[in-house]
């Protein structure tokens, strides 16, 4: 049985509706389709790191060397992170009839929060101009994997017939 928004306790609804959560999804992309896009996310994400690191070394020279901005350091993480947004989307897709307006929000308060690291590390003695370079390669991140997804894993306007 599909849930509905009424299942829930009379203090989730609210929040549910905020949220535009309504369990009346409309068709799943396709898997290939959501393969294709995590396959893009990763690659676009690592080039995308990768060019941060380049131009950010170049504009800072001082920031040579940084162990954050050694590939295998960054690699780890932002494969990690695309993987979970990948993730994210297929459960989105899943539970709301407006996806899009729920994984933008998610994308956004999921950035915001992956920022504290950079304060921390930051706070803790990082130079600000590596911290700005990692705050950029975060937000390249979620550019791309948000348009990836959306784009290439895009649901259809069908709602499933029950």
């Amino acid at each position: 049985m599909k849930p509905r928004t009424e299942d829930f306790p009379t203090l989730a609804q609210p929040l549910l509706k905020l949220f535009h959560v309504d369990f009346a999804p409309r068709r799943q992309p396709p898997w290939s389709f959501v393969a294709l896009a995590t396959v893009v996310s990763l690659v676009g994400s690592l080039i995308a790191d990768a060019l941060l690191v380049a131009i950010g070394t170049r504009v800072f020279p001082s920031t040579k060397g940084y162990g954050h901005f050694h590939f295998l350091d960054y690699s780890r993480l932002t494969i990690t992170g695309v993987l979970i947004a990948c993730v994210g989307w297929s459960l989105v897709t899943r539970i709301t009839s407006t996806p899009r307006w729920l994984f933008l929000r998610a994308a956004l308060a999921v950035s915001a929060v992956l920022l504290l690291p950079d304060a921390f590390i930051w706070y803790q003695g990082a130079s600000a101009e590596a911290v700005f370079v990692l705050v950029w390669m975060h937000g390249a991140i979620a550019l791309v994997t948000y348009n990836a997804l959306v784009r290439l894993a895009p649901v259809s306007h069908a709602r499933h017939a029950r």
